[in-house]
C-alpha cells in the first residue's frame, strides 16, 4: 500500500525540507539563468531524500525521475560519467528498490520498509562488484573523454555502493550517498567555476549531504525499534 508521503513528515522533517527547497530554488534564481531541468531536479531530489530518509518507497520513486533529470544536466556539461552512472545504474536499481521495499515493509499495510543486515556473502558481493564497476567505467569515462576523470569514478563507486545498500534496505546507504555527495560538491564546484548556471548543482548537493546525514541518524533509531520489536516477538 502506498499512501500520502507527507502525511508522516514531523515537524522537524518538514522543517529539513522546505529549507532545502528553498535553498537550491533560490541558488536557481542566483545563477543567473534558470534551467528547468536543474530547477525540478534539485527540487525532487531533496524531496526524495526525505522519504527516503522516512524508509518511504516514495523516495525511491521520485529517485527514478530524479536520476532522469539529473541524467539531462550531466550531459549539457559532458559528465557523462554522471550521465550513465544515473541512468544505466541509480534508475534502474531504484526501479527494483521500489519492488523490494514494497514486498519487505516493516508492518503490514505500513509504508516503512523493513531494515536488513547484510549477510556475509551479500558483503563479499558488494566490493567486488563495486571493484568491477569502477574498473569497467573508469576506462569507459576516459575513452569519452570525461572532465575531471578521477572524480567522476570515485563517484561511479560511491554511487554503486550507495544503490546496493539501498537495494538490501540496509542503514549505511545513507553513509555511501554522503561520501558521493562530497565527490559530486567538487565535480560541481569544477563545473561551476567554467559556468556559474552549474552553481545550484553545487547547493543541491550540499542539502543532499545534510539530508543524508539526517537519513542515517533516522534509519540506525528505526533499526533498533525494528530490533527490539523482533526479539520481543
Amino acid at each position: 500500500m502506498i499512501s500520502n508521503p507527507f502525511s508522516t513528515l514531523k515537524k522537524r522533517e518538514w522543517t529539513l525540507w522546505i529549507i532545502s527547497l528553498l535553498i537550491v530554488g533560490i541558488s536557481n534564481i542566483l545563477a543567473g539563468s534558470v534551467l528547468p531541468s536543474t530547477l525540478l531536479g534539485t527540487l525532487i531530489g531533496v524531496t526524495a531524500l526525505i522519504f527516503l530518509a522516512k524508509g518511504n518507497v516514495w523516495g525511491q520513486i521520485l529517485t527514478v525521475v530524479f536520476s532522469i533529470l539529473y541524467a539531462i544536466t550531466s550531459y549539457e556539461f559532458k559528465y557523462y560519467g554522471e550521465m550513465i552512472t544515473y541512468l544505466g545504474m541509480t534508475m534502474p536499481i531504484a526501479i527494483m528498490s521500489i519492488v523490494t521495499w514494497i514486498k519487505n515493509p516493516y508492518e503490514k499495510g505500513k509504508d516503512e520498509v523493513k531494515i536488513h543486515y547484510l549477510t556475509k556473502k551479500q558483503k563479499i558481493m558488494m566490493v567486488v562488484l563495486s571493484f568491477i564497476v569502477t574498473w569497467i567505467f573508469y576506462y569507459i569515462l576516459k575513452i569519452l573523454d570525461t572532465p575531471n576523470l578521477f572524480f567522476s569514478t570515485i563517484s561511479i563507486t560511491t554511487s554503486f555502493l550507495a544503490s546496493y545498500l539501498m537495494l538490501y534496505r540496509n542503514s549505511y546507504y545513507a553513509i555511501a550517498y554522503s561520501l558521493n555527495d562530497i565527490v559530486l560538491i567538487v565535480l560541481w564546484i569544477l563545473a561551476s567555476i567554467e559556468n556559474i548556471t552549474y552553481l545550484p548543482m553545487i547547493m543541491c548537493f550540499l542539502m543532499f549531504f545534510v539530508n543524508d546525514i539526517y537519513g542515517f541518524i533516522s534509519w540506525k533509531k528505526r533499526e533498533k525499534k525494528q530490533s527490539k520489536s523482533a526479539k520481543k516477538e
